[in-house]
């Protein structure tokens, strides 16, 4: 027999590569990128084993295989891999493991269908077996995320066989399969920098630059993604920067070029480019090692062609220091939930709901409204992170039935508690909200805030470990911009990050300066400044037919904020 070995209580055969953790699956990161994905994702190895199978052989038992596939929204299957074949076993263990992107935006369902191979196919390569040519013995679905959220990231699923009949599935046992999920440890590096620059060029006209870095890569299209940034240094040519950090995975390898650009800092947002380096995590351990710096250089353009001065300035790296820490996945497998809210904008200046050119119009026909869609949007990826799928609901900016305006009421009518079960709670909830107040105003953000603040704080008085994301979706912008903004550099002590989506046609450019990305971190009326970024906002009409969702692309930034925090507070996964 060809390319057997033993494994699981029986032989395997048809795998030509048995090394655990190849490269990444190409099915998996062609769906995704081919959606308008490249954001921050961790490396998963999955194991599989099965029990009890169903016996198709007379004389022996089944040589079982198993198939991955990656199932898109869609509804397309692209295969990820296959295991090998374990001969005479209907418990097999398999050995070869597949790697797969882990992507916590987006919702990632698989299906695994298993087979029993016939004897006459054990020469053949498992990639070159006709699957119709084998007895199909059942198969299971389930997202990744569940995966990685059980204990020791593993999770047995029944399996089952559809009666094509009538399209349900059948009852009877047909075994179990359970899925391993391990991170690899690529996943847990962590690189340490710092960052020093000589002899920048001062672009202010009565003063010195003032500078700060911002760290990018390019993607397949060739466009910067921005994946980290520095402080602003007043009035400095020399800077040297406080330490920065990127995971590696951030960045998709060490050898990945990564754009440094150095920018003199404006209020007004449009920040002078005083230049940029291209090198890689492996270029920039090279100039640390070497003590020496990198010229920064500005494009030109001379008639049709393309060229770039080298600068005087240099770039510096100080400090290189990679080290293996707990990620994004450890709290989870360990318990660590993330818990999410919602609260939405009543104010009248979204139209008659009664009245089709209202954003809060429920269509008949059922297709969703664009506060519908981001709901789904958002509480679709973070449902699974959440055990009881409880969730808080708000609205605010509306009058209730005999009632004054409040700027924070249970979306679901009661005075008493806030929770809603599920996704389809909120829809309902809010669909009923709307036939029971009166849409008023003015536009307040900070009650909802201090409210979703109150529950994290409580959380974490008493130990727990939770993270709370509240969705606040609005159609104008905010009147009580100072109130917000203190009651965000409090919160931003607190396990909470906040998801501020604009719907409608209104102009959002002041809502921007809630998100630090843009205008450095937030300050309260007495002069304290937020420990860290917890705000992102975007306007909810950028969103392009056959892209990931925009709210989905902000999702990404979560487990970065809740490392931020986590880390911030010296604060270990449970044991």
């Amino acid at each position: 027999m060809g390319n057997c070995c033993n494994g699981g209580g029986g032989t395997a055969v048809g795998g030509a590569d048995f090394s655990p953790g190849g490269g990444p699956n190409d099915a998996v990161d062609y769906f995704l990128t081919s959606n308008g994905h490249h954001g921050l994702f961790s490396q998963i190895e999955l194991s599989l084993s099965a029990s009890n199978l169903h016996d198709r052989d007379a004389l022996s038992k089944s040589d079982p295989m198993a198939v991955i596939y990656g199932k898109g929204r869609d509804g397309v299957l692209k295969e990820i891999g296959r295991t090998e074949v374990v001969l005479n076993s209907l418990n097999p263990k398999w050995i070869r493991k597949h790697t797969v992107a882990y992507h916590f935006e987006v919702v990632q369902t698989l299906l695994f269908r298993v087979y029993d191979v016939d004897s006459q196919w054990h020469d053949l390569d498992v990639k070159m077996l006709k699957l119709d040519d084998q007895e199909f013995l059942g198969e299971a679905t389930c997202t990744l995320s569940e995966i990685v959220t059980k204990t020791y990231r593993s999770l047995t699923l029944d399996l089952v066989q559809e009666d094509e009949s009538n399209g349900s599935n059948h009852s009877r046992n047909f075994g179990t399969l359970t899925v391993h999920a391990e991170e690899s440890v690529i996943s847990k590096t962590r690189t340490e920098f710092i960052f020093r620059c000589s002899d920048l060029e001062s672009k202010d006209l009565f003063s010195k630059s003032d500078p700060f870095l911002v760290i990018s890569k390019t993607v397949e299209s060739g466009a910067p993604i921005p994946i980290c940034k520095t402080e602003v240094l007043q009035n400095d040519l020399n800077p040297t920067w406080k330490p920065i950090y990127l995971n590696v995975q951030q960045v998709g390898s060490k050898d990945t070029p990564l754009i440094i650009e150095c920018f003199n800092f404006n209020s007004n947002g449009k920040h002078d480019l005083i230049g940029k380096v291209q090198e890689s995590l492996a270029d920039l351990e090279k100039l640390h090692s070497v003590g020496q710096g990198e010229h920064l250089s500005i494009p030109t353009a001379v008639g049709q062609n393309h060229h770039k001065k080298i600068c005087k300035s240099q770039l510096f790296v100080d400090k290189f220091c990679e080290k293996v820490e707990h990620t994004f996945l450890d709290y989870l497998s360990h318990g660590c939930q993330l818990n999410f809210m919602v609260a939405i904008d009543f104010t009248a200046s979204n139209g008659n709901p009664r009245l089709p050119d209202s954003l809060h119009y429920i269509d008949p026909s059922g297709r969703p409204n664009a506060y519908q869609r981001a709901i789904l949007d958002v509480g679709e990826v973070l449902q699974f992170y959440d055990s009881d799928k409880r969730f808080p609901a708000w609205g605010f900016g509306a009058r209730p039935i005999d009632g004054p305006v409040s700027h924070c009421f249970n979306l679901n009518g009661s005075s008493n508690y806030c929770e809603v079960e599920g996704i389809q709670g909120i829809m309902t909830s809010y669909t009923n909200a709307l036939f029971n107040v009166s849409l008023a105003g003015p536009t307040l953000f900070g009650h909802v805030i201090t409210t979703a603040a109150q529950i994290a704080a409580q959380a974490l008085a008493h130990n727990q470990q939770k993270y709370f994301v509240l969705l606040i979706i609005t159609d104008g912008v905010i009147t009580d911009l100072q109130e917000t903004k203190d009651a965000l550099v409090l919160a931003s002590d607190l396990p909470l990050s906040i998801l501020v989506v604009g719907v409608g046609g209104a102009d959002f450019k002041e809502m921007e300066i809630l998100d630090a990305d843009k205008y450095g971190k937030l300050e309260s009326s007495t002069g304290r400044v937020a420990s860290r970024d917890i705000v992102q906002f975007v306007p909810f009409r950028d969103v392009h037919s056959g892209e990931v969702s925009v709210v989905q692309s902000l999702l990404a930034e979560l487990p970065s904020q809740f490392l931020t925090y986590m880390r911030n507070i010296d604060m270990q996964p449970s044991t």
